[in-house]
């Protein structure tokens, strides 16, 4: 699934957070993972509409895509299945993460449809493990 910008990905519920960000001109991932929390209280300030929860899951997902090269969609399955940082991520084995996504699978009781592999999954903790051994 290709998208257009980094913000196509964004189910309807962020709506608010995607509207500002085109606004004002912020709709690569570049410049939303490079977001403070400084910026993110400002977002918040000038559109009462986005909510803080919303903004920090972006900048979530955009880092994931800047550091790991994440698609958003498997950035977002990440942040269900509570991976939130490039940190949490590096700490977690290959079985744990495709246990957590499986155990949301069930609950949802859908099947993902980002092709997660234990490979891909394996890749991911490397590349998180790499980078945050540089922090």
């Amino acid at each position: 699934m290709e998208f257009k910008t980094f913000l196509d990905f964004l189910p309807t519920n962020f709506r608010h957070e995607k509207s500002f960000f085109i606004q004002n001109n912020l709709t690569d991932f570049e410049k939303l993972s490079n977001l403070s929390d400084l910026d993110i209280n400002e977002i918040q300030r000038k559109s009462s509409l986005c909510t803080l929860n919303n903004l920090k899951k972006i900048r979530a997902i955009a880092i994931f895509r800047k550091e790991i090269g994440i698609s958003p969609p498997q950035a977002y399955l990440l942040l269900h299945c509570g991976i939130s940082s490039i940190k949490s991520l590096s700490q977690t084995t290959p079985y744990e993460l495709e246990r957590k996504i499986g155990r949301l699978e069930r609950n949802l009781r859908v099947k993902n449809e980002t092709d997660t592999t234990f490979s891909l999954l394996k890749e991911w903790i490397k590349k998180a493990s790499q980078i945050d051994n540089l922090i």
